[in-house]
């Protein structure tokens, strides 16, 4: 991770949502869906399509792609497109004639194309070679409607409350479990001249975060699901009543978060200036190796009820899929079984360090004691969700819940009609 970076690729792809609706953008992957001349009739060949472009992701795919072909006769085509662009078009990318296996997503944006008809059922993969491979909360993420799997998942990363242990240790704090500790707790930071938490919303994502782990403590991840689906109401009590949590926790937050980028606001962090931040386990990377970087620490969002306790976890995914009709089915089920190894997801690891390999035999001895503690935390998660923006409509996400959160955050006490306006623009766009 460089440090001029504005940050992992999986999130700063959100700042520019489009639609999945097919924005009319043919021309944007001139790279895929068809390669100059037609060799599809060989036997021996697989095209994929990637969307890992940064440096070390990409350094991470060959490596992987490396590792196949030493171990095959196959050879792999590989189209690496830069993330927004394979975004925006993804959608009549497969609609065309798309590569046999594509990088993508788990969770909605994955269940979106798998209604559609635009992907392949995998069950047979993780009925078979990868069976045991991954832990129940990931099969779930990459589990259809209609109960079959379409994504060989390969890496996540957790979101939690991140904390420097120096702070901790100075001031005497200890981790909170409860609203009640939260709450304790960050009138205690205050008190010592902390800004509590760290807040950083000039791109419009980040407090996404805040607002599903509200909604997952306060409501469960059933109606998160039915919510983000579109099927629940956000006029409803369950939403109003995450609105009001987060506006108890709001004052607590560093002032004015729409005027700061989640940038400044890892950089409080990492400087002492706030007392913790929710974030995504690539907060890691602004932290120098070392020393530095061993004083980072963090602790899961806590309880808000204990009905409903903390078994749900922030993780997005990613991983492969295989397009609706692969030139060649019998190569990409061979590639897709690599990508799901454990050999793979090292080596991809070994390249790309915020991504910690899906599978449940990673040996954790490879790893740093806080990328351990994160693989814990999603491998005992009963549920794994994403991000907003990735678990619901990109349209919605986009032009409905940024603005929306956005709003909030100038103006806390207008709850009710938020919300109605946010369930107004919901069925617009739901049906």
């Amino acid at each position: 991770m460089h440090h001029h970076d504005p940050g992992p690729p999986a999130l700063r792809r959100r700042t520019l949502l489009r639609g999945l609706a097919g924005a009319g953008v043919l021309g944007v992957l001139p790279a895929l869906g068809g390669c100059g001349t037609d060799p599809r009739n060989d036997p021996l060949r697989i095209t994929m399509a990637s969307n890992r472009a940064q440096e070390l992701e990409a350094a991470g795919m060959a490596a992987v792609l490396e590792s196949f072909r030493t171990g095959s006769d196959y050879t792999v085509e590989l189209n690496t497109v830069e993330r927004n662009a394979f975004q925006e078009s993804i959608n009549n990318y497969l609609q065309g004639t798309p590569d046999d296996v594509v990088a993508w997503f788990g969770g909605y944006r994955m269940r979106f194309f798998a209604e559609r008809g635009l992907i392949s059922d995998l069950s047979h993969l993780w009925e078979g070679p990868l069976k045991g491979s991954f832990s129940d909360g990931l099969e779930r993420l990459c589990t259809g409607d209609d109960g079959k799997q379409y994504l060989v998942p390969d890496f996540s990363y957790p979101w939690a409350f991140f904390y420097r242990k120096s702070v901790f240790e100075e001031h005497g704090y200890e981790v909170p479990h409860t609203r009640a500790e939260l709450l304790d707790l960050c009138e205690r930071m205050r008190e010592d001249g902390l800004d509590p938490i760290g807040y950083g919303n000039r791109e419009g994502w980040p407090v996404m975060g805040t607002f599903d782990y509200l909604n997952l403590r306060v409501n469960g991840p059933e109606f998160h699901d039915q919510l983000l689906r579109g099927e629940a109401s956000w006029e409803s009590a369950e939403v109003r009543e995450v609105f009001s949590a987060w506006a108890e926790l709001l004052p607590f937050h560093q002032p004015d978060p729409l005027g700061r980028s989640f940038d400044e606001a890892r950089l409080s962090l990492v400087q002492k200036e706030c007392g913790m931040l929710l974030a995504g386990l690539f907060v890691s990377q602004s932290f120098p190796e070392g020393e530095e970087r061993e004083d980072l620490d963090f602790f899961p969002f806590p309880e808000y009820d204990p009905a409903v306790g903390t078994s749900a976890v922030e993780a997005p995914t990613d991983g492969f899929m295989l397009s609706a009709d692969p030139r060649n089915p019998e190569g990409a089920d061979d590639l897709l079984t690599h990508l799901g190894s454990l050999e793979s997801q090292e080596l991809y690891a070994d390249q790309d360090p915020q991504a910690l390999p899906a599978h449940v035999d990673t040996d954790t001895d490879r790893f740093s004691d806080l990328d351990r503690k994160a693989l814990e935390l999603i491998d005992g998660a009963d549920t794994i969700t994403q991000f907003l923006d990735r678990d619901t409509r990109p349209d919605f996400a986009a032009v409905v819940a940024i603005p929306a959160f956005q709003r909030f955050l100038r103006r806390p006490d207008d709850i009710r009609e938020l919300t109605s306006d946010l369930e107004r623009q919901k069925r617009s766009i739901f049906g």
